[in-house]
């Protein structure tokens, strides 16, 4: 590995028989990477306290001084992308080439943010009256922090990061205590960027739900973003609410595909490819239900078994991987014991899937799956694909839209005036129209209904970061 990680694991991996941090492993062979020093909640405090000294400084420079030392940091990161991915691998699990498309995912935000800093705009306001002048001006809330999750560690981390930095907040970040190393490594690129220490912290703790009591009540942290499960978004949510404290959230998933009798059926096995087997299926926009038109259903089904069972399921360092591990053994019994119930419940198997040892599991595809069974309500997180049959358009919009997630959706048609229709009525916050790979930083990302509340990336990423002053000036 290059100097970047080897610096970084120099600086704050312990020995591994000092097993007095957290312990750090590869979920592909099971090997200890190493053990992450962790924080007392006094010295969170502490760290707290720091940034809040270097948010005032950090903001009071030039708005062209920010930009430059983050388009550092991008750079930084692009330049170190084969050393980045390999630690993603070694930590998370995904395939090498999954990895590299997140290293350049995460530098997108980076990059993209660097730019709308010169673009927090005010505007002045017409006024009723000729005595006055009115006009608003944005700024920093203050000392941001945020909790990201494993199954993306570098670029959850940056997409949340970047637009705090670019609007002159300082940030402070708690990672999944399985997938630490990434963001230690970022945040080395960014201090090598010219980002100060007391501006971009990362902190652990041995218990990781005092770390959010902390950011929820601690007065001087003006705001929370978290990326995870509902369960504990709404924990998050109550305890900010007793500090008024801003709050983004991007929580869980149930994202439907559909696949009309007029739609590209190769087209379409393509995007449920990518859609569900993107990162072993630990991802929260990975489609988790799939409603296939009747008189498609078969020929869907056949070139979609075809497909997955070309899948290469291994080691994300080996070649031609395309499904890595999954971050658990306890994920992997929790995703068996789905299929067990839905099987159980009637659904059949399409496939023959391997019994693979360790946290690796095959692909596994049920047909016969009813809209009501247990499966299709749970978040799957796992390389699973339950297909149900429908016959009109308003049966599968009246299914999709049964759960209390909305996060994103799918569907696969030919008909232009169904696209408007289906678009305007399906209810979720992103929506994929003959395209599976929907997430970019130009765009805003993020749910309705419990899939939580707040957008990331695009123009209103950074106004997650900024409050809106209004002015009123009297003229004698």
């Amino acid at each position: 590995m290059k100097a970047i990680v080897n610096r970084t694991l120099t600086a704050i991996l312990q020995e591994s028989e000092q097993a007095s941090g957290i312990r750090v492993d590869n979920p592909a062979t099971g090997e200890c990477l190493g053990f992450v020093p962790t924080l007392s909640t006094t010295q969170i405090y502490q760290v707290i306290e720091q940034s809040h000294q270097g948010q005032t400084e950090w903001n009071a420079k030039p708005i062209k001084e920010r930009c430059g030392i983050l388009k550092k940091w991008h750079q930084l990161v692009i330049e170190n992308q084969e050393d980045l991915s390999r630690l993603i691998t070694l930590e998370q699990g995904k395939p090498l080439s999954a990895a590299q498309a997140e290293v350049l995912y995460g530098a997108s935000f980076i990059e993209w943010f660097a730019e709308e800093a010169r673009r927090t705009y005010g505007e002045t306001i017409p006024s009723p009256n000729g005595d006055r002048q009115l006009m608003t001006i944005r700024q920093p809330i203050g000392v941001a922090s945020a909790i990201t999750p494993w199954n993306f560690p570098l670029a959850m981390i940056a997409r949340k990061a970047a637009p705090a930095l670019a609007a002159g907040c300082s940030f402070i970040v708690k990672p999944a205590e399985k997938t630490p190393l990434s963001a230690y490594a970022l945040a080395e690129l960014a201090y090598q960027a010219g980002v100060p220490k007391d501006v971009l912290q990362v902190v652990l703790a041995i218990e990781p739900e005092e770390v959010g009591k902390v950011f929820t009540s601690h007065p001087l942290v003006r705001k929370l973003s978290f990326t995870g499960s509902t369960r504990v978004g709404k924990l998050l949510m109550e305890q900010s609410a007793k500090d008024v404290k801003r709050t983004s959230m991007e929580l869980g998933g149930n994202a439907p595909f559909i696949v009309f009798e007029d739609a590209d059926i190769d087209l379409a096995v393509e995007g449920a490819v990518a859609s569900k087997f993107r990162n072993s299926g630990q991802a929260c926009i990975c489609s988790n239900r799939f409603y296939v038109h009747s008189q498609v259903y078969d020929e869907f089904i056949a070139k979609f078994s075809a497909r997955v069972a070309t899948l290469k399921v291994g080691n994300g360092l080996d070649k031609d991987v395309v499904i890595g591990p999954l971050i658990s053994l306890e994920a992997k019994r929790n995703i068996e014991q789905l299929v067990d119930g839905a099987i159980a419940q009637g659904a059949k198997r399409v496939n023959a899937p391997e019994n693979l040892d360790g946290c690796f599991m095959s692909p596994v595809i049920l047909e016969d799956v009813k809209h009501d069974m247990d499966i299709n309500r749970h978040e799957i997180f796992g390389p699973v694909a339950p297909i149900i049959r429908f016959d009109s358009e308003e049966q599968v919009l009246k299914m999709a839209n049964d759960t209390v997630y909305g996060l994103a959706c799918y569907f696969y048609t030919e008909n232009i005036n169904r696209v408007w229709r289906m678009s305007e009525r399906l209810d979720y916050g992103m929506v994929g129209i003959n395209e599976a790979t929907i997430s970019t930083e130009v765009a805003p990302f993020g749910g309705v209904k419990h899939s939580g509340i707040g957008k990331e990336g695009a123009k209103q990423g950074i106004d997650e970061y900024m409050n809106i002053k209004y002015l009123c000036l009297g003229r004698r």
